[in-house]
């Protein structure tokens, strides 16, 4: 199961009926510490508007409900009767199903909360992708309601436990903390020695990417805020810096525009058309190496009737302009959206490539007059009348620059 959102490891059989009654519908169930018999555990499940409690035994070695099937953690004893309905039933022989977990928010915001991952896929996340002192915590497995925090100490992945007990956290020993961060902050500055003498030093957060629809709107919070003891940058600019670090696992070749004669037409080195879909300028001299080239790639919608193709192209450079006119007049194009200013944060990110309001300007073979500038809270619309420089055709292109979207 990729989610153990169903477990609240903190409320009781009064809290959980209150919870299911009223945010739940019949089959809707979650699981949670056994308040009579610490140690064990209960499944709470609606059915017919009311909620019925079923006991689980975890004996330490296995967890069951006091009889039949045996099940190594409790993820896969919900797993089973979820899988397989009619198994659960009551003593009469009424059938209990499990149709929809009743999902437990996360017990923090933080991104290095990775929630329900095993040990291994921990290791093999920090060890292929994190560096040394690479830390995330997640959830226990072997006991449900606790953590545990996995850190990265040279080429070995070390796992501390993480307590939760009376809505405290502590590693098994020492100060006790009223949240995971608060525990995290404390280990950050004051290192935890292991038994072999090993330091273990929380020296940056490996994030996760992750996340459950329900707490979307938490998630884009931690992601505006700026980090500046770790970088200095929000959290989506260092999530979009990541993505461009994975340049080389792209499975579609980029070979054109990592040609010598192109290089000087692509903005950002690490940002190319792929080679099967790039656009191709026509009418150009196949005597000139990469001259049919331009930084630009075919979108096909999906499931659209109509087939239309949309282009993607990055902004214009001073020596790309022409080219950039050149391929909207070879395709028709009637509407250019433009989602960049001209400079934002100091650095140039669309060479201007349009006309002020009543005037001209050639761009190679393309000649082009704005009619008509429009300005709203967030865009500006231009109509641009745009011929071929011999005046044999003109057409009418709306451009719309969308200026409130900063970088």
């Amino acid at each position: 199961m990729s989610s153990r959102r169903w477990f609240h490891p903190n409320i009781s059989g009064v809290e959980a009926e209150g919870k299911l009654l009223e945010r739940g519908y019949d089959g809707s169930f979650l699981a949670r510490p056994s308040r009579s018999n610490p140690g064990d555990f209960t499944l709470s499940v609606r059915r017919n508007n009311e909620v019925t409690h079923i006991k689980i035994q975890n004996t330490g070695d296995f967890y069951d409900l006091y009889g039949g099937e045996k099940f190594a953690t409790l993820s896969e004893l919900v797993q089973f009767y979820m899988e397989n309905q009619g198994q659960l039933r009551e003593r009469n022989g009424e059938i209990i199903e499990l149709k929809t977990p009743l999902n437990c928010a996360d017990p923090t915001t933080e991104r290095w909360f990775h929630g329900h991952l095993s040990g291994k896929e921990a290791e093999k996340l920090i060890l292929e992708k994190g560096k040394n002192g690479s830390f995330l915590v997640r959830e226990s497995q072997s006991k449900p309601g606790d953590f545990v925090l996995s850190v990265r100490t040279d080429d070995k992945v070390t796992h501390v436990m993480i307590r939760c007990h009376d809505y405290k956290y502590d590693v098994g020993g020492g100060d006790k903390f009223n949240s995971l961060s608060e525990l995290i902050e404390h280990y950050k500055k004051n290192p935890m020695v292991e038994t072999s003498g090993t330091v273990v030093h929380l020296r940056q957060p490996f994030n996760a990417t992750k996340i459950n629809a329900i707490g979307i709107d938490s998630r884009v919070k931690e992601l505006q805020k700026e980090n500046s003891q770790w970088s200095g940058k929000a959290g989506f600019w260092e999530e979009f810096e990541s993505l461009q670090q994975q340049e080389c696992k792209h499975l579609f070749s980029r070979k054109e525009g990592q040609r010598p004669e192109n290089r000087a037409k692509n903005r950002y080195k690490n940002i190319l058309p792929f080679d099967h879909t790039r656009v191709k300028l026509s009418n150009v001299d196949p005597d000139i190496p990469g001259s049919d080239y331009i930084n630009a790639n075919y979108i096909k919608g999906d499931g659209d009737p109509n087939g239309r193709v949309y282009i993607a192209t990055q902004g214009c450079l001073p020596n790309t302009v022409a080219d950039f006119w050149m391929m909207i007049w070879q395709h028709n194009t009637r509407v250019i959206v433009m989602t960049t200013k001209e400079t934002e944060r100091g650095k140039n990110k669309c060479a201007r490539y349009w006309p002020e309001e009543g005037e001209s300007i050639e761009f190679g073979k393309i000649k082009l007059r704005n009619v008509l500038s429009t300005t709203n809270a967030d865009y500006t619309l231009r109509e641009l009348m745009v011929s071929a420089a011999d005046g044999t055709e003109e057409r009418k292109v709306h451009h719309y620059h969308f200026q409130g979207w900063p970088d």
